[in-house]
Parts: C-alpha cells; sequence; structure tokens
C-alpha cells in the first residue's frame, strides 16, 4: 500500500499542471461522499455511493409526507382534498388563503431551513472533525441573532435588513473566533473551545439588548429566540431558498476536498488541496446559511448539530455527506415543526423548543458515548499494569 507522502509527490505534480490533486478527478468529484460507484441512469450516470443515495431518497420521500401532513394539520379542519384542490387552483378562497399563504410557507421554510442548518453543520463538524462542531454550539447562530437583535434595538425593521444583520453579525463572529483561535494554524479543537466562550459573551450581550427593548418589542424578540416559524410568510422564504441555490452547488463541488481535509492539514496539502481557501468557502458559506435562517425564524438549535450525524449513522458513512445530512435536517425540523402544532401538547411552543428538547438528549447520549470511548482504553491500560 502506498504512503500519503509518496502519493503526494503526483498528486503536487498534477496540481503544478494544472490538474486536480490525485483522487479528486472530474469522475470521482461524487455528490455521496466516499466509497463511491459509477451509478447510472438512463443516459445519465455519476459518482455516489449506493447506500447514501438509498437513505438521501427515503429522507426525501419522508420528508414530503411529513411536509404533506403539515398541510392538512391545524385548527382549520381541512383534508387531503382540500389541500389538492389549494394547490391546483380550484379551491375556494378562504381554504386556499389557510394553504396557500399559512401553511405552505411554513412547511417549505422548515424543509428549506433545515436543509440550509444540516448543511452548515456538516461543514463545520467536518472542518473541526469534531461531532460537537456545529454553528449553533461554536457561536455563529448567536452571532447571527445579536446582528438581528442590534437591528431591532436601532429601531430598523426591514425584509432585507433583518437578513444582511445576521448575515454579518454570523461572519463577524466567524472573523472574530477564527482570529482568537488562530496559532501557528487553526485546529477545530481550538476553534470549538473558542467559539464556546465567544457564544457564551454573545448571548449575555443579547440578553441584555432585549432588557433595553419596550415591552411589546422584547416579548416578540423572547419568542422569536427561541426559534419560532409561526409567523413565516413567503417573504421569508425567498432568502433561505436563495441561498440554497447558489451555496449549496458551492459546497457540493467542494464536498470531495471536505472530506480529504478530515485526514488532517498536513494530509491535505500532501494531495495538493489549498486547505485556506477550501476552508474560506466552506466557512463562509456555512455561516450565511445559518444567518439567513436565523433572521426569519430566530436561532433554532441542535438542528444543524443532530442532523449530520444521524445521516452519518444511517449511511453507514467514516465521514459526514452533505446532501443526506441536508435531507436528514429537511425532515427533522419538519417534523418538530408538526410536533409543536400537535394538539397532543397544551399549547404551541417555538419548534426551537422542540429541537431543544431533542437535540439536549442527543448531546446526553453523544458526550456519554464519548466518555465511554475515552475510558475504555483507560480501563484497558489499567488492567494491564496490575496484571504486570
Amino acid at each position: 500500500m502506498k504512503t500519503i507522502e509518496q502519493r503526494s509527490a503526483p498528486a503536487r505534480d498534477g496540481a503544478r499542471d494544472g490538474q486536480t490533486p490525485s483522487g479528486l478527478g472530474p469522475s470521482d468529484r461524487g455528490l455521496f461522499g466516499p466509497g463511491q460507484r459509477p451509478l447510472r441512469w438512463g443516459a445519465f450516470s455519476f459518482h455516489g455511493d449506493l447506500r447514501a443515495v438509498g437513505v438521501f431518497v427515503v429522507l426525501l420521500l419522508a420528508t414530503a409526507a411529513v411536509g404533506w401532513w403539515g398541510l392538512i394539520s391545524g385548527s382549520s379542519q381541512l383534508g387531503m382534498a382540500d389541500a389538492f384542490a389549494a394547490l391546483t387552483g380550484t379551491a375556494d378562497e378562504g381554504t386556499a388563503r389557510v394553504i396557500l399563504d399559512w401553511r405552505l410557507p411554513r412547511v417549505v421554510f422548515t424543509v428549506l431551513g433545515g436543509a440550509a442548518l444540516a448543511v452548515s453543520g456538516a461543514v463545520f463538524q467536518s472542518q473541526t472533525r469534531n461531532p460537537l462542531g456545529s454553528p449553533d454550539i461554536i457561536g455563529f447562530s448567536t452571532g447571527a441573532y445579536t446582528g438581528a437583535l442590534l437591528l431591532a434595538v436601532l429601531g430598523i425593521s426591514g425584509l432585507v435588513a433583518t437578513p444582511i444583520a445576521a448575515i454579518l453579525g454570523g461572519l463577524g463572529t466567524g472573523v472574530l473566533i477564527y482570529l482568537l483561535a488562530w496559532k501557528r494554524g487553526v485546529s477545530g479543537l481550538r476553534i470549538i473551545i473558542v467559539g464556546i466562550g465567544v457564544s457564551i459573551f454573545l448571548g449575555s450581550l443579547n440578553t441584555y439588548l432585549v432588557t433595553t427593548l419596550s415591552i411589546e418589542d422584547a416579548v416578540s424578540v423572547a419568542t422569536w429566540g427561541a426559534g419560532s416559524v409561526n409567523d413565516i410568510t413567503w417573504n421569508h422564504v425567498w432568502p433561505v431558498l436563495g441561498a440554497l441555490v447558489v451555496i449549496l452547488p458551492v459546497m457540493l463541488s467542494r464536498a470531495r476536498e471536505m472530506t480529504f481535509m478530515e485526514m488532517g492539514d498536513d494530509a491535505s496539502q500532501g494531495l495538493g488541496i489549498r486547505i485556506e481557501a477550501v476552508r474560506l468557502v466552506q466557512y463562509t458559506g456555512g455561516i450565511v446559511l445559518v444567518a439567513v435562517v436565523t433572521a426569519a425564524a430566530g436561532p433554532i438549535a441542535f438542528v444543524a448539530l443532530v442532523a449530520p450525524q444521524v445521516a452519518m449513522r444511517l449511511t453507514r458513512s467514516s465521514s459526514v455527506q452533505l446532501l443526506p445530512a441536508a435531507a436528514m435536517g429537511a425532515l427533522l425540523l419538519t417534523a418538530s415543526d408538526l410536533l409543536a402544532r400537535s394538539p397532543v401538547l397544551p399549547m404551541q411552543p417555538p419548534v426551537g423548543v422542540v429541537t431543544l428538547c431533542l437535540g439536549g438528549a442527543y448531546l446526553v447520549w453523544l458526550l456519554t458515548g464519548i466518555g465511554r470511548i475515552t475510558a475504555g482504553p483507560r480501563k484497558t491500560a489499567g488492567t494491564r499494569r496490575q496484571a504486570g
């Protein structure tokens, strides 16, 4: 078997000649991560992992089913026939308003917003090489919320100004964390530790900013800060859709490099990957995705943390894959919103409260699992010392 050093020489030579590094050629730039094979459908073919493709399709179908259920669920007693009539333009005015103006934007936003959060989480977990490296843990979501909140304190609002303020807040937080974590380079662990500290500081700042608002504004901001999609309209959907249309293809084009970078910076450089350029693209795209969702619905916790890891376990992949993660995020947020609107609950909580409960349980499970893994070698070493 060739070592990384043996493979790196032709990779660097290919990079000098203007070619892609070894293993990164156009035929290998699959959409579903490593371990791929040629998949053909009629005259079309692409590289992908068959199990990952299957998981992706199943998650999409499940998301469509949950979304359809969300269209016909609510206080207004409407059925499948009413929803179909509204979508085909044959329903009465009242039914069309409920389905097309109230429920459909909410369902579409949860699908797109969940996908955006999951892609952002997948990028940061891959770049930090840590399952805890999601934007809500590191602090990018909190920074985006700070940007939007500062705008509200200044008395400025608008469908354009709020997303821009959230994006600037998220990017500013990202730059601050990157600079504070820099020490002859950036490691994933330092980014997470510094990000947690910055997130705590910004959280306290956000609490102070809320106290400066009037009672009415403070109540509205507090509900929005919990992650609410109750007031979502089509005007909130378009920025998220636009961000996904622009950023997701760029992320997919760099997915192969992102996977190789999980081996470490030295190995990635040996393969001819420009790690800082890839990292800049991935970080910027991930922050913008989480910022546009935060601008519309507030910080929705734990979707970015949970979705990539669940998708990775379903696909049995050794690395995070963007499309299955996006489908898992869409399903998770759509199902959480449907649960929040369930008549089983005594009141309708913000969707962020539901994802917080689900994500908190997952985080406890993840941390206890990490504890067992790290405790295992220590027990083994102790047993060997006693035997010796």
